[in-house]
This record gives C-alpha cells, structure tokens and sequence, in this order.
C-alpha cells in the first residue's frame, strides 16, 4: 500500500479547501427546514461552491454521480441522490456530504441535520455517530494504526447498541478524491498500516439503529439499511501531525 505524504505546503492547500467544506456545510444549515427538497438544498451548496468560493464540487460527475452533494435521509446510508422529489418533513434526519476541490486540492466533510423536531432516538443515534468520529480522530497520531481508529469506533457504538456499516469506509485524500488508506469504523486496535506525519485522510463512521447490512437502490448510488431502520454519518478529513492530529474540515462555528 502506498500512501503519500504531503509537504507543508501541500498541507497548507487541504487546509484551504477544508475550511471551504465547512463554510458550506455551516452555511446550509438554516435551509434545512420542513418543506424544502433535497435538489434545492444541491442547487444552494453548488451555487455557493461555484459562485461564491471559486472552487468546484468535487462529486459532480465523479464516476457518473449526477449532483454537486450526497444527500441521505432516515435510512439511506450513504451517497443518497438530491432530488427535488424529495421532499423533507419535520422529524427527518439527513446527512449532508460535501466535497470541495480548490486548486487542484480536495476537502471532504458531513453532518447529520434535524428536520424540525426529531424523535429522542434518532437525536441519539446522530450524537453517538459524532462522538464515535471524535473518538476515532483522537487516535490518530504518528505510530498509531489504522486499526485503532476502527477498534475505538467499534466498541464505542456497540457499546451503545448500534451497529457499525462495514461496506463503505474512509479513504486517503489530497489532489485525488479518493485515495490510499482504507479507513475501516471497524476493527483491532494495534493493526493495520502504522501512521506517519504528513498522512491525510477521512474518518467517516456510519452507524444504525438495527443491523449493520446495507443494499444499494437500482440508481447504482444510494445506499440503504437493509432492515429500514435509521442510519447516521459524520465525515471530517484529518492529518497526521507530529504530535497528534490536525482536523482540517473542522468549523470556525464549532460545529
């Protein structure tokens, strides 16, 4: 396995793009509403990518994907297809996956959004997704493994009852999307490739309420629970630093 090392000022160009996915991911959450389609809240992500940062959103096109952003609600996993059929009703949850490529280099970030007012246990399943990606960052750290990062993960969302997707994963990323290493939310800690400085890549655990199996829909792309039942995702895109990590999607907000 080959996974590159970016310099400083390469690393200085992921920053750039990082901070572009989280101004959007930041910027759309007031139009996350009751009423609103999926396809409008695309249109407003690649209006403001395009029109407002410059850059280009990275999914549009890739590999045939047909919009600028992945929009998946309830029960789609992962790589759900904004739609303007799809409209969003109080009590939803959906996670917004935004890509963005500035000068040739790539950021990669998610979040879960509540539709209105959600139900206690679809608040607590997107809480423990989030602590689940924090704890999976904490990891990360020259001479950690791949295999930590799964390993706390795993038994952070079995712990609390939920089971963790196994056929979708992080992946290195830079000036390609999607790059060497494959990052599992699974996993033995002490196992798989040894971290060094330099080394960026995704943690972007998914987690549901019921069995772990998934299907794709016959439009190639969206992935669902196998059983129906909800799902949760976060993504932030990560260097390995000399003494820890450096998250370079994180928001100015906080969020």
């Amino acid at each position: 396995m080959s996974v590159k090392i970016k310099t400083p000022e390469q690393l200085e160009k992921m920053r750039i793009a990082g901070r572009l996915c989280a101004e959007v991911l930041d910027m759309i959450g007031e139009h996350v509403k009751p009423g609103v389609s999926t396809g409008e809240l695309d249109r407003i992500c690649h209006d403001h990518i395009v029109n407002v940062q410059k850059a280009i959103p990275s999914p549009l096109n890739y590999k045939g994907f047909p919009k600028s952003i992945c929009t998946s609600v309830n029960q789609v996993v992962c790589h759900g297809i904004p739609s303007d059929t799809r409209i969003l009703k109080k009590g939803d949850i959906v996670n917004i996956d935004v890509t963005v490529t500035k000068d040739d280099w790539i950021g990669d970030s998610s979040r879960m959004y509540y539709v209105g007012d959600v139900e206690p246990h679809a608040r607590r399943l997107c809480e423990i997704t989030k602590e689940c990606l924090m704890l999976g960052i904490k990891q990360v750290k020259p001479g950690a493994t791949l295999g930590d990062i799964g390993h706390a993960i795993q038994q952070y969302a079995e712990k609390n009852h939920y089971s963790v997707v196994r056929e979708y994963c992080g992946h290195g990323i830079g000036d390609v999307f999607h790059d060497e290493p494959q990052v599992m939310h699974f996993g033995k800690a002490g196992t798989g490739l040894v971290l060094k400085e330099g080394m960026t890549f995704t943690i972007e655990p998914m987690l549901n309420l019921g069995s772990r199996h998934t299907k794709v829909k016959s439009d190639g792309w969206t992935v669902e629970t196998q059983d129906g039942r909800l799902s949760a995702q976060w993504e932030h895109t990560v260097a390995v630093t000399a003494n820890g990590v450096e998250i370079l999607t994180a928001s100015p907000a906080g969020k």
